[in-house]
């Protein structure tokens, strides 16, 4: 995107020169030269010193390493953020496999609950009740106009810490950062919103330092209506915008995904994007051990939308490789808060039905896993330590190699320690997790666990959906995803014990990814431009790189 080379005047009667430093899109900091401080009136509004960026990112880390806690240096990066996006993304890029914990999963967790009281600046677009009939008028209040992508929430189901309001902003705005960071998305053409509905957590009501509405969560038609309204207003504002829903509660994530799936160019990471981050773990382990995927059996450890939705593509998948859709839905079990699903149950909710079989019923995990013998378990349930001893003894009894999701975020929400699983099993888990852990020693054996990482997955996705403005998100790019990135696991990876590449490597990944959703998209005629000769240089045209332009 090119910046003016001549000094702007702005809206608020600031100097020209201070706009420069003053707007973070703008600001270079101490790394603007000599010429350009000549030409745009800035000397004497800087150290007469000049530093290139690489020198600045040393700046930045060496602040950043003093911090004494994550949450700290979560603050810190917000703030650099709010000064210098350039240098920020520039930070991002080039420690990312340090600054992930930080600016997503599980510092981000942390941060959205104490959102209201380190709230130092506005990122995104708020929207509430109170704005009914309004929306659209307030998305013409960002200043960029050019939005390609919009992460929204409603608050509800913040990671695995549950309703958190408007204070759940944290993570579309983490996830956007990401957006930018491992797939190279511009981040003027992102978009964070939080669709304020009230919230059901009495301790942020009764909080005086809350700023979100008040009043219980709108149910019902009422609800419905406000998120209508939100879809017609990106349509009527940004016509060839990406929406992601992220984190809304069980009750309204599958509904709204059914609902604006074929209406919109919209999907939900908390289904489709953790389903394909997912299975390309699967695809990973099965060249890991040897096996086959239409062989395993798998049960879940919570069926929510994270779990039906892993459960619905591993399906897909499984049917690709010549299994009845019935016969793939024999494959995936599940049990929830009462137990084992199965067809005697009364009043299951309709995501379960599929996966009601008809088996007898346990209402104990392990009973589960002695009685069904699965060869994967996957955790998505959000609660601690369900994975016990005997659960994972269990699984090294019935599998050579068993295989251990354990999903669920933040850290302090996994379902087993890496170290609980490669002790419990004698070292010969198959083991993936939702947020990190660090390597593992046992027995003069180190084991470094992959982490299941949405951010494997949706950036590539987005970029692929952005670049060929595709009309819909469907199942068969995050299909696609899944083989890129599974793919893209090394035998070194394999050798310690991770079945996914490395964080450096994400961005690369993305790049793939994105290229084999552009093929989707263009094959399944949803594309809004002409099909390039060059798929793959059309994507890296797309990409953002972090680096400060010349403004003379």
């Amino acid at each position: 995107m090119a910046h003016p080379k001549t000094p702007l005047p702005n809206a608020a009667g600031i100097p020209s020169s201070i706009h420069y430093l003053y707007d973070p899109t703008l600001n270079k900091g101490t790394a603007f030269t000599r010429e350009e401080r000549d030409a745009l009136g800035l000397w004497g509004l800087l150290p007469p010193g000049i530093n290139t960026m690489s020198e600045q990112v040393l700046r930045v880390m060496g602040n950043y390493r003093r911090k004494t806690s994550d949450l700290e240096k979560y603050i810190f990066l917000a703030a650099l953020q709010d000064r210098n996006q350039t240098l920020f993304y520039r930070v991002l890029a080039d420690y990312l496999e340090e600054m992930m914990p930080i600016i997503y999963t599980p510092t981000v967790g942390l941060a959205c609950q104490e959102y209201v009281h380190i709230f130092r600046r506005p990122k995104g677009i708020f929207i509430s009740s109170r704005n009914k009939g309004k929306f659209s008028k307030i998305l013409k209040n960002w200043p960029n106009k050019d939005v390609r992508v919009i992460v929204i929430t409603d608050g509800e189901r913040i990671l695995g810490l549950g309703d958190l309001g408007v204070a759940g902003m944290g993570i579309p705005v983490g996830k956007l950062s990401l957006y930018t960071a491992c797939a190279g998305i511009h981040p003027s053409w992102c978009l964070p919103v939080t669709i304020d509905v009230g919230t059901n957590n009495v301790t942020l009501q009764n909080d005086p330092l809350y700023f979100g509405m008040r009043h219980d969560r709108i149910r019902g038609d009422e609800y419905d209506s406000l998120i209508d309204e939100f879809i017609t207003a990106v349509q009527e504002n940004f016509p060839h915008t990406l929406i992601q829903f992220e984190d809304f509660g069980n009750l309204n994530a599958f509904r709204l995904l059914n609902r604006y799936r074929s209406r919109a160019c919209t999907f939900n990471d908390d289904i489709q994007g953790t389903a394909s981050v997912a299975l390309a773990g699967m695809y990973a382990a099965m060249r890991m051990t040897g096996g086959k995927l239409t062989d395993q059996k798998v049960l879940f450890f919570g069926a929510g939308e994270a779990g039906t939705g892993i459960g619905d593509l591993i399906v897909r998948a499984m049917m690709d490789e010549g299994l009845s859709r019935e016969k793939a839905r024999q494959c995936c079990w599940f049990t929830d808060s009462k137990g084992l699903v199965v067809k005697s149950r009364q009043r299951l909710a309709e995501h379960k039905l599929p996966y009601a079989h008809d088996f007898e019923h346990h209402t104990d995990f392990v009973d589960a896993v002695r009685a069904l013998k699965p060869t994967a378990i996957i955790g998505v349930s959000g609660q601690p330590k369900a994975f016990t001893q005997p659960v994972l003894e269990e699984m090294a009894r019935s599998n050579e190699r068993p295989i251990v999701f354990a999903l669920s975020n933040p850290t302090a929400n996994a379902e087993c320690t890496a170290m609980e699983a490669y002790a419990w099993t004698d070292g010969r888990a198959v083991f993936a997790s939702g947020s990190p852990f660090a390597p593992v020693n046992l027995k003069g054996t180190t084991y470094e666990p992959g982490q299941g990482n949405n951010a494997y997955i949706f950036p590539g996705v987005g970029l692929g959906v952005i670049a060929t403005r595709s009309k819909h998100v469907t199942d068969e790019m995050f299909l696609a995803a899944s083989r890129v990135l599974a793919g893209e696991v090394s035998e070194d990876d394999f050798d310690r014990g991770s079945i996914y590449p490395p964080l450096l490597k994400i961005r690369a990944v993305s790049a793939k990814i994105a290229v084999a959703v552009a093929e989707v998209v263009f094959d399944q005629g949803l594309a809004g431009v002409p099909r390039p000769d060059d798929l793959r240089a059309f994507i890296q045209s797309h990409i953002y790189e972090p680096n400060y332009q010349s403004y003379v």
